[in-house]
């Protein structure tokens, strides 16, 4: 499941131990004078690795478990539709998690896949602002964080196309920016071919996700 720390204080005195991190009690969550209560990218980068993806959501680190095969599978399949239209014809470039995706200092997130068309975003750090499009990949654990947390924040920060890919389910949500919020564009089931009205040359054949 995913975990939300509740003491970032308590984060930065044991970052070497984050994923053992004990859970605070309430009355030790009370902010000291001078410490920060929120976490940056500069917290973030001494985080461990230890198989787990670390997001920073508005300064507050969320943990999630290491992806199913099934996950994984997935995604790659995706990836290659994907790379097949966006840089097969000099379009941009599609990367996999894990890669940060650091949309504000204190949002520095690890998507399932990122289509950047800037190459100015792409840095010695991972991709700097928000992209062109963001693909997360549902798993049992991550299902409501993926459909709340994370994208309120990626539609607020300016990501233009948020993708939701649901293998139980076997659908694809494609997303659009409409300001501060995402508009449902395209919604389809396996064995769909989905056509984005923005691409319209991208056809994305649902069956071979899970084929």
């Amino acid at each position: 499941m995913i975990e939300k720390a509740d003491s970032n204080q308590h984060i930065l005195a044991t970052i070497a131990n984050l994923g053992q991190a004990p859970r605070q009690k309430k009355e030790e969550r009370m902010p000291s004078p001078g410490l920060k209560t929120k976490l940056d990218y500069s917290d973030y980068v001494h985080i461990p690795s230890d198989g787990k993806r670390y997001e920073l959501l508005e300064g507050d680190l969320y943990v999630t478990p290491a992806p199913s095969p099934l996950h994984q599978r997935v995604s790659k399949r995706l990836q290659r539709m994907l790379e097949a239209y966006f840089e097969a014809a000099g379009q941009g470039e599609v990367f996999n998690a894990p890669i940060d995706v650091i949309l504000t200092t204190q949002d520095v997130v690890q998507p399932d896949l990122v289509v950047v068309t800037n190459a100015e975003q792409i840095s010695t750090r991972g991709i700097e602002g928000p992209p062109l499009l963001l693909v997360e990949v549902l798993s049992p654990s991550t299902r409501e964080y993926d459909r709340t947390a994370k994208a309120t924040r990626y539609a607020t920060l300016g990501v233009r196309h948020y993708w939701i890919v649901d293998p139980d389910a076997q659908v694809l949500e494609c997303y659009r920016s409409a300001g501060t919020t995402f508009e449902l564009i395209v919604q389809a089931k396996s064995p769909s071919v989905v056509i984005h009205p923005d691409w319209p040359d991208l056809h994305i054949a649902l069956a071979d996700l899970w084929a």
